[in-house]
């Protein structure tokens, strides 16, 4: 329950629209919601300000159908995201649930609303897109409006210089790069802005499956980058989230920390 539904609960409760029993079970809703196969935490978006996400990988459809459910079912709640979802699981979620919007092998259901900031998602090769597309769903989700701008590695500089524009009026940078990782260095020294750079897995000889990009963007010269995990583009646009208030309501948008 996120914290403008306890509070329209609370209204709702003063309005003698809701009662005491009623109350009480939605309540007990408040830490998690026992499943058998999961345990549905419904105070992730007071504790983070953002939702619990459902993971596909190692879940059954149907389980990714029913926890997808759950989610949904808390009235005036936030976003819900299905991640790394396969066809069938996907398949499984939307049939029970069709409102989602299905990106790749993420899904979305009940998007916050837009935000104002500007994100930008540059990827160092079409390679990188999958992970890219990860990212810019689940930034979706919490309302904001991502651009991708694809295929601009270090290999020829020029195309990432071509979009500086773009870069200088973003408020934030997320970089999804293999091979050695250097573009998030790069981005980081031409812009002002939190740069979050994601090593891909993606590369040959001594790429290490995303390893020697992942030390790369850790030894990056740029200093202040956010470094996430092999892959992660789920966690880049939750490290973006961050950067700014889930609450539109209590808190000002822009830049300001």
């Amino acid at each position: 329950m996120e914290p403008a539904a306890l509070r329209q609960l609370v209204e709702r409760i003063r309005a003698g629209e809701v009662g005491p029993d009623d109350a009480v079970r939605q309540l007990r809703r408040l830490r998690y919601a026992d499943l058998g196969y999961a345990k549905v935490d419904h105070d992730r978006a007071f504790r983070q300000g953002r939702p619990e996400a459902v993971f596909g990988p190692g879940k059954t459809p149907a389980q990714c159908a029913g926890i997808v459910g759950e989610l949904l079912a808390e009235g005036g709640g936030g976003p819900v995201v299905l991640s790394r979802a396969n066809d069938s699981q996907v398949a499984a979620a939307i049939t029970a649930h069709p409102a989602g919007t299905v990106s790749g092998g993420t899904v979305v259901w009940r998007p916050a609303p837009a935000r104002p900031e500007r994100v930008l998602v540059l990827t160092a090769g079409t390679s990188d897109l999958p992970v890219a597309e990860e990212c810019r769903a689940t930034l979706a989700a919490f309302g904001f409006a991502p651009e991708l701008i694809a295929d601009v590695g270090v290999a020829g500089l020029h195309r990432l210089l071509a979009h500086l524009d773009e870069m200088e009026q973003a408020d934030a940078i997320v970089v999804v790069a293999g091979m050695e990782g250097a573009l998030a260095s790069v981005v980081g020294g031409l812009t002002s802005v939190p740069v979050v750079a994601v090593p891909t897995s993606v590369g040959y000889g001594a790429a290490l499956e995303g390893v020697t990009a992942l030390l790369g963007m850790l030894s990056a010269c740029s200093s202040g980058i956010t470094v996430v995990g092999i892959d992660n583009g789920f966690g880049a646009a939750f490290a973006v989230a961050r950067l700014w208030p889930a609450s539109l309501e209590s808190q000002p948008a822009g830049r300001s920390l």
